[in-house]
């Protein structure tokens, strides 16, 4: 059982603000497996420099996956991942746990075990979803540029009929989003559109409180990280204090251990948190941070890392496993002009899966 890695650099349609600044494309790394039956398993190791935690560059992230490479290969040699439940098995989870600090790397893995098992057919979890009975909600997103380019994008996902919008916030003139937020409420009641915003972290912890009042007029379902991380006790008393619900994003990523995320969340006690498999702990440290959030009454909603097709078809079949999904931030990964043939479609802001 030989893994094959292949680097894959995906190219944006168009320049996409972020807030790592603008990218114009994104490194990934396939890993895929021949099997017997002539089909190929494939699983996605998705980064973004200077945010994933467990990239510094491509030699070493490179040198990591060909490790795992030999590591997986002796452990399917001595039959250890080909026992009924192995993703619940003793062995999966320790050999989960020894790769944990390098979270794309164990949603790559996650995602090709699954896949293998399942045949290579791209089913990594079953459901209702991929028998294409079920569809997931998700929201618009609302690219950073400037405010011609976020106003033809606010118009392009009305028209597709999304109900949820989220627009990046801290990129340009905060007048100028402003004014944006304020024509999209001035059509839209809160009960017909709800809006999230994404800061990025843009807000320094004077400023924040006023901004937030500010976005609180527009009835702002909730903002994403409005300050940087790591600013534990100034996010804690955002949120204890804010007119808007508060999600963290950045603030989870690099913390693994499970009494550091039930600490952190009691500390901050956020409304939502928002999970990224890649950036936080592939399936099961996403599964680990949704059970203590749930235990701590803060909502959350799945996104992707700008993953292609292959990572966001495991990230999709992965969330519709859980219960009364609010919007999730998910797509088909349209941005790229190479990516891979997706088995994903959005119709009036629902992703499925094409029949």
């Amino acid at each position: 059982m030989e893994i094959y890695i292949e680097k894959k650099l995906l190219h944006f349609k168009k320049p996409s603000g972020t807030s790592r600044g603008i990218l114009y494309d994104k490194p990934s790394w396939i890993l895929s497996v021949q099997l017997n039956n002539g089909h190929i398993a494939r699983g996605e190791c998705s980064v973004i420099p200077g945010l994933s935690p467990d990239f510094i560059d491509e030699n070493q992230y490179q040198g990591k996956l060909e490790e795992l490479k030999h590591v997986f290969a002796s452990a399917w040699m001595l039959d250890e991942f080909k026992e009924p439940g192995v993703f619940t098995s003793e062995k999966w989870l320790r050999f989960i746990n020894n790769w944990i600090t390098y979270p794309s790397i164990v949603f790559g893995m996650e995602s090709l075990t699954r896949d293998i098992f399942n045949g290579g057919i791209g089913l990594i979890f079953e459901s209702g979803f991929t028998r294409k009975e079920l569809s997931i909600p998700i929201n618009g997103l609302i690219w950073m540029g400037d405010e011609s380019f976020m106003l033809e994008q606010m118009e392009e996902k009305l028209s597709e009929g999304f109900s949820t919008i989220k627009m990046k916030v801290g990129a340009i003139d905060w007048e100028k989003e402003k004014k944006l937020l304020s024509q999209l409420r001035s059509r839209f009641s809160a009960d017909d559109l709800t809006l999230r915003v994404d800061a990025n972290g843009a807000f320094t912890p004077t400023e924040a409180p006023s901004k937030l009042a500010q976005l609180a007029a527009f009835d702002i379902h909730s903002i994403e990280q409005p300050i940087m991380a790591g600013q534990i006790n100034a996010m804690s008393e955002l949120c204890k204090n804010a007119p808007i619900g508060i999600a963290l994003d950045e603030e989870m990523i690099g913390i693994h251990a499970c009494e550091q995320k039930e600490e952190l969340l009691k500390l901050i006690a956020p409304q939502f948190i928002v999970l990224k498999p890649s950036l936080h702990g592939g399936f099961i440290g996403c599964q680990e941070w949704i059970a203590l959030a749930e235990q701590n009454g803060i909502a959350w909603w799945m996104t992707s890392a700008l993953e292609s097709s292959i990572g966001l078809n495991a990230i999709a079949q992965f969330t519709v496993t859980f219960k009364d999904l609010l919007p999730q931030g998910l797509g088909t990964g349209g941005l790229y002009t190479n990516n891979f043939e997706s088995s994903l479609v959005v119709e009036k802001g629902q992703l499925r899966m094409k029949r």
